[in-house]
């Protein structure tokens, strides 16, 4: 069985081990794969595996051999999945391994915008304590959360951790979803209600058509000024722009996203200079611990596929 790994090093930088995969064939590993040269790489491949690699029709047409593509995500659209299907070729992701991991970064995004740790412990490094005229200082605003207004777009996996982790800093839960989960401690919304209560608004939807730009100057404008705004979702889930003029204007308080329209972003991207606004480089997914059950999955799914009961399918 040939196994090509299109772009394996985010996954694996290498505290990880392959060898589980290497158990199930001949394997050969890229740790990136420029597109001019994923036909080149894939041709003689009967197994894919990509996270990031774009496996589009015209590509899926140049690959003979391929009988199965692993996605080393959860998101799929790096695969025209119905190209695919029509090729009888089986496409697999990866559902759920970082749950605990892109709630944990939410709450990290949100304690630094309320407390401001990092930019405190840099102020104290660099002598600001040692010289104050008190026995404690402070720059910003330090917020409590408890008893603020956690609004919630979308209620999968991640939304309902996030959920369980306000509840327990003591905040009141409201969600906006396509799926009604009842929950207890959490209101169900209307998006504008959802903008307009929140003190912290988290998105967890999927990209989709509709979604696309679902937050704009005209949804902004609803926000509390003390609001902050998280996306750990998708970057086109938000309108760059759009949030860069609102957080430089004091429409809301900060903002914090792991994720951004084009990745990596452009240097002239609105949100690397935006006021009050953390950015970090889509490390939601990547404890050692998500990343572990990430290739664990991975394997496990080929397995499945190879005795003739796929599981974790992508329908085209």
């Amino acid at each position: 069985m040939n196994i090509v790994v299109l772009d394996g090093f985010t996954a694996n930088p290498g505290d990880l081990s392959w060898e589980p995969l290497r158990t199930l064939g001949d394997c050969t590993f890229y740790d990136r794969t420029p597109a001019a040269l994923t036909v080149e790489r894939a041709r003689d491949a009967e197994i894919v595996l990509t996270n990031k690699v774009v496996l589009d029709r015209d590509t899926l047409l140049h690959l003979p051999r391929l009988r199965y593509i692993g996605v080393l995500a959860t998101g799929t659209n790096v695969v025209d999945a119905a190209s695919a299907a029509e090729r009888g070729v089986t496409v697999t992701n990866v559902p759920a391994y970082s749950t605990r991991s892109v709630a944990q970064l939410v709450f990290a995004l949100v304690l630094e915008l309320a407390q401001h740790v990092g930019a405190h412990s840099a102020a104290a490094r660099a002598g600001r304590w040692t010289t104050s005229p008190d026995f404690c200082f402070w720059d910003q605003s330090l917020v409590e959360l408890d008893g603020l207004t956690l609004g919630l777009v979308g209620f999968g996996h991640i939304g309902q951790t996030v959920a369980g982790l306000g509840r327990a800093f003591g905040m009141h839960v409201i969600v906006h979803s396509r799926t009604r989960r009842p929950e207890a401690g959490v209101e169900f919304v209307d998006l504008e209600t959802l903008f307009r209560q929140s003190d912290v608004l988290s998105l967890h939807c999927p990209l989709t058509p509709e979604t696309k730009g679902l937050v704009n100057a005209g949804r902004l404008a609803l926000m509390k000024p003390t609001a902050f705004l998280i996306n750990t979702g998708r970057g086109p889930l938000v309108d760059e722009a759009a949030l860069a003029e609102a957080l430089n204007a004091g429409v809301l308080t900060g903002a914090g996203v792991d994720v951004l329209s084009t990745e990596p972003p452009r240097p002239d991207n609105p949100l690397l200079m935006a006021k009050n606004c953390l950015v970090t480089p889509h490390i939601g997914w990547a404890t050692q611990a998500a990343r572990e059950r990430l290739l664990k999955t991975v394997v496990s799914n080929l397995q499945a596929f190879l005795s003739g009961k796929p599981q974790n399918v992508v329908r085209g």
